[in-house]
């Protein structure tokens, strides 16, 4: 792919905590890129380094934390190269980022048009009486109700999934060309939930945006997303279309994650008692285990899987995954089997 092709794109990523217990690599060497108009999830377990990938792309990791390899371009400029100033003005006009829980991100003693008028001037110059209007206008675009008389609430007069809408107009308020949504309907109960995901599909289509999707659950994705990246212990483990995904798919731990997904289609008679689960815990990052991550959770462990990490290996057009199973060394009666 080239610059000219992808909006986003990561290359080699790798972000590092400086500890106690020594050097922890919570995103390592992820490669991945975000096409113009394009809906991409990144998913996994909790402490995957989903979040971490996303707040490096924002250049928000905090201390300990640091970049210290790989890329980041955005329209073909190194997002990790630029000064602090340079990258403010990115935040906000180029890339925004709605976070998991809003009430965490407004502040309780000013009113919600105070601070959306105040994301706007900070990025465009306006005046305090055009930024509130704009501010409206912009609560009006994620559909909350009476949007210049809400202009006036405190954030703790809002439901959760009203404060999540002001949280997502604070984000397109100057126009962004892509939207990193973190987890944002996780507080949410399902139905508000389902809202917030057509308000964020709704608003894709009608101003072109690419969206960066950060989440667990992989129903959300199914839905809204078009490609799908699957992460494991701060790195890439499977990339595919998400209908390819779903239908094959190829890592142990994709298939792990789909099956403990409960459906609605499966004959009663035939259901389990209980959903699958991944059996053990995802392993600290300061004591991996050598050779491929997943290792000691595989039910399809090989003895290949304990030497040397796999690579990311082709499995189909546009579709690849870190796993043995798709090498040359893969045991070809044990391959055929999982994908029988």
């Amino acid at each position: 792919m080239t610059e000219t092709e992808a909006l986003l794109e990561v290359q080699n990523l790798r972000t590092s905590f400086f500890t106690s217990d020594g050097v922890v690599h919570a995103v390592d060497n992820v490669s991945f890129h975000v096409r113009r108009g394009e809906a991409v999830a990144l998913v996994g377990e909790s402490g995957c380094g989903k979040s971490v990938t996303a707040m490096s792309i924002m250049r928000l990791v905090a201390s300990p934390g640091k970049i210290t390899g790989g890329a980041i371009r955005f329209k073909g400029r190194d997002l990790a190269s630029l000064s602090e100033k340079e990258m403010r003005n990115v935040r906000g006009n180029d890339i925004a980022m709605v976070f998991q829980e809003p009430m965490t991100s407004l502040n309780p003693v000013f009113k919600i048009g105070a601070q959306v008028a105040e994301a706007i001037r900070i990025h465009r110059k306006m005046s305090k009486k055009d930024a509130w209007q704009e501010a409206g206008r912009m609560l009006e675009l994620v559909s909350i109700p009476d949007p210049y008389k809400r202009l006036d609430d405190y954030p703790h007069q809002l439901s959760g999934g009203m404060r999540q809408r002001v949280m997502i107009a604070m984000a397109l308020s100057c126009d962004p060309e892509l939207l990193i949504a973190d987890e944002p309907t996780t507080a949410l109960d399902v139905t508000i939930q389902a809202q917030i995901m057509e308000l964020l599909a709704s608003l894709q289509k009608k101003l072109g945006l690419a969206i960066l999707l950060i989440t667990h659950d992989l129903g959300v994705v199914a839905e809204f997303c078009e490609r799908v990246i699957v992460m494991y212990t701060g790195r890439i483990v499977e990339e595919a279309s998400v209908g390819e995904l779903f239908a094959n798919p190829a890592h142990p731990y994709t298939r792990g994650l789909l099956k403990s997904l409960p459906s609605i289609n499966e004959d009663p008679a035939n259901r389990p008692p209980r959903l699958a689960t991944i059996r053990g815990m995802v392993p600290s990052l300061t004591a991996l285990p050598h050779g491929c991550k997943f290792n000691p959770r595989c039910p399809d462990v090989m003895e290949i899987c304990y030497g040397n990490e796999p690579a990311q290996m082709k499995v189909g057009d546009a579709h690849t995954a870190r796993c043995y199973l798709h090498g040359d060394q893969a045991d070809p009666e044990r391959t055929s089997a999982i994908e029988n």
